[in-house]
């Protein structure tokens, strides 16, 4: 009976789907156990082999997890909105919906490509999903709870001193009652001060401005990242060097009225709760980096011959006497205030120059030095110096104030500023105020062993008491106080695309209105063209039916605003990061039509115990989801404050792309090992041209392009043409795809399942190589014949030896042992001794083989549902007890001794090793091979250590 593994795997898929195997129960008396899979987009290029790592992973887990007896939550589902289905709808005409309908489920789209379809190709690999609580972000039934959550988020403020969110009503109480000067919200700058009497006196669309500084999510004009050729608006993690990740379009800096969201709020709880969760320190780190805690003043300078003040956030308030110059943010709001008309030429053409870097790149760039004066002086608090004012690309405008005082005693980037500038437009000499410092070379940035020097006042004082006492005096002037500043800033909610969650939102005289939540969801409507509008608006400006009648509650033709009872509603959809920063909870409760997720469920759950997924996350979605969740935690929605507890990043599978070489200036193709000293051109080839040896197959690269088809070869000595290989980023433009599908075909899931677990530890890159497949192929055909041979099953009811039994309670000890400290590559390794060992003791006892399907199971459930279907069960094998492991069965309790005479050993005993020396030498001493070589002799001496060596002397 051969090992058929395509013929196996169809039939347990089917048995699965069928009987719900792996449905997950919302009341169970087993303890709950929920493993999370960060949900992919589904592109129409489908899955190739890099994709499954982490699902593999998680699916072993999960599996292992039910043998344990526990009630396992693994659900999947599709992060389906998105820029690129948007982009291939503008590119093809087709419709986003359709598109992404037909990647999830497969088929033909009307380019006439055939689509493989992310579930048919999950659904190969035998994950032990539970598919019955399948979500998309794209569905409205999904997305109806995405615009609910934003109705909240609108309907909600962030109180200081209790450290939570609370209802707006609430807030709109105590402005009744006493107005805004007690409040201690986490608010807009410069929020005016109002009593009660005043607020009465406002009118609704007064109070609604108001209220808007307050909001959760609020509208703003805000600085973004404004890609042109994408008509949209981009996040940072979308851009790479200054271009859109997707296209490679310009991205520039502008000035946009946008949805924002206050995570700003959230700043200290998010970093509190990274003590309290088990992930990487790394991640942790890159969390902590982006939320930016610092602590120091803040410190308002005059600008001389302006009513105007400069604001600037400082972490080192002990330094004020090194100040030399200001730098402002190209885009700050004063620029063009205080610029002088001599000076605005230069401004000017410095902003447009600026517009053109991201963030991001400004950030990273520490050797570009550039910068224009503004022509305008701020006065210096304590000596009323005047203080040139400059712009400079390396301070952000979202960053603090958006303004430095620039100390270049202390700090690198002004000294470098300072010394670049020096002798122009009023940039003064360098001060140093610390004391025995020498700055000639460099700034001092420590604040270790600092006596501060020409500092008036602050002279001779270390940094902590020069910084409380500056501090003391800038608020006697009025002109300081002491603040924790964060470098986290709020989220800009708002993208000019169409295939985005529409906000539930309609305007009337410009304000913003929620539509009630019993209306939900508010549909995307169908438009002609998925580009902006032809005045600039956003796509959803072509939609002919996009407006909100407040009579008849329902969206109608955009033609009939009156903006009496008939008003616009919002152009702009919300951001990827909208549906997947709660997707975890809908899982809970997939099917709820009423709410997110039933409080029952939401307490069952709690929470993820183990989330999987890519560590390029780390400063998007894994902080916009901790930030839902708590803002639902405060509303008394989400059970607890953190929404995974455990987080493994998985590396990547890279590719291995091949590579011909072309002869410069020619069609003529040299073989790898015949290139050097040749002018040759490398180019990337299809790997499935290519076989294990590295030949290229000649046809078939031939046919592959039009302009190859005349190609001419040099070989090898061996008539050959060997490519070229090199370890990359598995991608379809370097043509080193390959796809689960292909290795399921030829060798079956089981076997891709085993290999990508045992190409490395999990969280590492690694390169695939087809040709390790065959390896670990062979190792399940030799796993099923210890159960089979050409007549059928061969497992019998013998006793187990005390070699079986070692062989199978070592490997329980060590898989269980590597499933929970996710080392999955060592199990592997783990069962291919075994089998080895089991094999070489031709071992076919029930006793040993039932636990060992079992043990295979996580990793290679097909195959274990055979086996243990062939040893007489009628249900399937995911819920079995795992393995219970007995130490006893480790425990040696025989020593094979070697027997040497004169240190040379003549043959070996096996001998009990709870012996004493005087018993082993009775033993030997009466074997008839001892007295065949001492021939009547006796030794003159016998050393024995126990557990080690017998030797007979003389």
């Amino acid at each position: 009976m051969k090992y058929n593994p395509n013929e196996i795997e169809a039939k347990w898929q089917k048995y699965w789907a069928e009987n719900q195997t792996f449905a997950a129960k919302n009341n169970s008396e087993k303890p709950k156990h929920y493993v999370l899979d960060m949900f992919p987009y589904p592109s129409g290029a489908g899955l190739h082999v890099g994709h499954p790592l982490g699902y593999i992973a998680s699916d072993v887990y999960s599996r292992f997890k039910r043998h344990q007896g526990f009630n396992v939550l693994h659900p999947m589902g599709y992060d389906s909105f998105g820029l690129p289905a948007e982009q291939y709808a503008i590119q093809t005409g087709q419709r986003p919906e359709d598109t992404t309908r037909v990647n999830i489920d497969g088929g033909v789209d009307k380019e006439g490509k055939q689509i493989a379809g992310y579930r048919k190709q999950l659904d190969k690999i035998g994950f032990s999903f539970d598919w019955g609580r399948e979500v998309r972000t794209s569905n409205p039934d999904y997305y109806k709870h995405t615009q609910w959550i934003f109705i909240q988020l609108f309907n909600s403020w962030y109180c200081k001193k209790q450290g939570q969110a609370f209802d707006i009503s609430e807030l709109v109480t105590v402005f009744e009652e006493s107005g805004n000067a007690l409040v201690e919200a986490v608010c807009d700058d410069n929020v005016a001060i109002f009593t009660a009497d005043e607020w009465t006196s406002y009118s609704e669309d007064q109070k609604e401005k108001i209220l808007l500084q307050y909001r959760l999510t609020y509208l703003a004009e805000t600085e973004v990242n404004w890609c042109p050729g994408l008509g949209t608006v981009l996040a940072n993690d979308e851009i790479v060097n200054g271009v859109s990740e997707r296209g490679g379009f310009p991205v520039i800096r502008k000035k946009m009225t946008q949805w924002s969201m206050r995570i700003s709020a959230y700043a200290e709880r998010l970093l509190e709760g990274l003590n309290n969760i088990d992930w990487s320190e790394s991640i942790k780190e890159s969390q902590r980096n982006w939320i930016g805690k610092s602590v120091g003043a803040l410190v308002t300078f005059n600008v001389k011959n302006h009513d105007e003040v400069i604001e600037v956030f400082t972490t080192r308030p002990d330094t004020i006497f090194g100040v030399t110059f200001m730098t402002l943010a190209p885009e700050h709001d004063l620029v063009t205030k205080i610029t002088t008309p001599e000076q605005k030429e230069a401004v000017e053409a410095y902003i447009e120059k600026t517009a053109k870097r991201s963030e991001r790149e400004r950030m990273a760039d520490v050797k570009t030095i550039s910068g224009a004066f503004t022509g305008a002086y701020a006065e210096h608090p304590f000596t009323k110096e005047p203080i040139p004012v400059w712009i400079g690309d390396y301070v952000l405008a979202g960053y603090g104030t958006g303004a430095v005082m620039a100390v270049p005693c202390g700090d690198e980037r002004d000294y470098a500023f300072a010394n670049f500038f020096k002798g122009q437009n009023g940039m003064q000499e360098i001060k140093n105020i610390f004391a025995n410092v020498d700055i000639s070379e460099a700034a001092y940035g420590s604040k270790d062993n600092v006596e501060i020097a020409n500092s008036d006042f602050l002279n001779r004082l270390n940094y902590k008491e020069a910084t409380q006492k500056a501090i003391a005096e800038l608020e006697k002037l009025g002109q300081g106080k002491g603040k924790t500043n964060y470098r986290l800033r709020d989220a800009v909610f708002s993208r000019q695309r169409y295939w985005g969650e529409p906000f539930p939102v309609y305007y009337v005289n410009g304000l913003p209105k929620m539509i009630d939540t019993q209306h939900l969801p508010i549909i995307l409507p169908e438009v002609e063209k998925y580009l902006p509008t032809e005045d600039g608006l956003p796509p959803l400006g072509n939609a002919a039916v996009w407006a909100w009648d407040t009579k008849q509650n329902k969206v109608v033709n955009t033609d009939l605003v009156d903006n009496v009872s008939i008003f616009p509603l919002e152009l702009n959809t919300m951001p990827g990061w909208a549906g997947s920063s709660w997707y975890w909870m809908r899982y809970m409760d997939a099917h709820n039509e009423n709410e997110f997720a039933s409080k029952e469920a939401l307490a069952y759950w709690e929470n993820v115990d183990l989330y999987i997924g890519g560590s390029e996350h780390a400063t998007g979605h894994l902080l916009y989801s901790r930030f839902w969740n708590k803002f639902l935690k405060d509303k008394g929605l989400a059970p607890t404050e953190e929404p995974f507890k455990k987080l493994i990043n998985q590396g990547m599978i890279l590719g291995t792309t091949a590579y011909v070489y072309r002869l410069e200036g020619t069609n003529t193709f040299v073989s790898k090992n015949k290139i050097e000293g040749q002018n040759v051109q490398p180019i990337r080839v299809d790997v499935h041209f290519v076989n294990s040896s590295d030949e290229l197959n000649i046809e078939k690269f031939k046919a592959w392009r039009e302009d190859f088809n005349t190609a001419e070869f040099i070989f090898d000595e061996n008539g050959k043409y060997i490519v070229g290989r090199e370890v990359e980023k598995m991608s379809k433009s370097y043509y080193n795809v390959v796809t689960p599908d292909d290795i399921c075909a030829e060798y079956g899931a089981d076997t891709l399942r085993l290999y990508e677990m045992f190409l490395g530890p999990l969280e590492q890159a690694k390169p695939w190589n087809t040709a390790g497949i065959s390896g670990v192929f062979g190792f399940l055909k030799k796993l099923w014949r210890l159960y089979f041979d050409d007549n059928g099953l061969i497992v019998n009811d013998e006793e187990p030896t005390k070699d079986n039994l070692k062989s199978l309670h070592k490997t329980i000890k060590k898989v269980a042992e590597d499933i929970e400290n996710f080392s999955f590559n060592t199990s592997v390794s783990q069962f291919m001794i075994c089998v080895n060992e089991l094999s070489s003791q031709n071992c076919h006892s029930r006793a040993i083989l039932e636990p060992l399907a079992i043990l295979v199971s996580p990793y290679a459930p097909h195959i274990a549902e055979e086996l243990w279907s062939q040893l007489g069960y009628t249900t399937s094998i995911s819920d079995v007890a795992f393995p219970v492991f007995e130490e006893k069965h480790l425990v040696e309790t025989n020593k094979e001794y070697p027997v040497s005479f004169n240190g040379k050993m003549r043959f070996t005993i096996e001998l009990p090793l709870d012996l004493t020396k005087e018993q082993i030498e009775e033993i030997v001493m009466k074997d008839e091979r001892t007295q065949k070589h001492l021939d009547g002799r006796t030794p003159n001496k016998v050393i024995i250590v126990p557990g080690k060596i017998i030797n007979l002397v003389g």
